[in-house]
């Protein structure tokens, strides 16, 4: 079976994070997101852990469709708040806030820190024959000021990757993917994939 052949379903209905992987992924492989593979499904993110979340939509999906499939669940590390937003970045400011709510919430707790450092932390969960693999990417960074840029999405506007003096979202994806957490992760996945070939 050639790379090109291969096909994976990507449990997500972030059509963002689908664009990205897409461009790490290049021609290699194709994946689909759950609409494509005609899944109309939010799958909840309950634990209290990346890893267990990343876990828990992939294995969903596998059990749905007996499909190899892979999911991601990323967060948000920030030091001076001891790890928060984390696991609960999508939802900080709230169960039903926008990106907008989460950034002012954020940078309303930072006013008065000087330590901004953070991190972005992805753990990709495969599940390839019913077996679960998971790989981790992290970019280092800090928090700016203010926002900055109008690409990309989530807290991108306010992270700055440590080597770069801009946004992740003053970025297109080719910049983006030179500090990219989720690029880290998604290329342990395809190497682990093309060994298996």
């Amino acid at each position: 079976m050639s790379n090109a052949s291969r096909q994976l379903i990507f449990a997500t209905n972030n059509q963002h994070k689908a664009n990205e992987i897409n461009s790490i992924l290049g021609t290699a492989f194709k994946i689909c997101t759950l609409r494509e593979a005609g899944l109309e499904i939010d799958i909840p993110e309950p634990h209290d852990t990346l890893e267990e979340n990343a876990r828990e939509k992939s294995l969903t999906i596998y059990k749905l469709k007996n499909w190899d499939c892979f999911s991601e669940d990323t967060g948000l590390e920030v030091d001076a708040l001891e790890g928060a937003p984390g696991v609960k970045s999508a939802r900080y400011a709230g169960d039903h806030c926008s990106t907008e709510d989460n950034i002012n919430k954020l940078l309303s707790e930072l006013a008065d820190q000087e330590n901004r450092k953070a991190r972005f932390r992805t753990v990709v969960s495969l599940i390839e024959n019913g077996k679960e693999y998971q790989f981790e990417g992290i970019c280092e960074g800090s928090i700016g000021f203010t926002r900055s840029g109008d690409h990309g999405f989530g807290y991108d506007p306010v992270f700055i990757p440590d080597g770069a003096t801009k946004s992740f979202a003053s970025m297109n994806l080719e910049e983006k993917n030179k500090y990219s957490h989720r690029k880290k992760a998604v290329e342990k996945l395809v190497a682990f994939l093309n060994h298996k070939l």
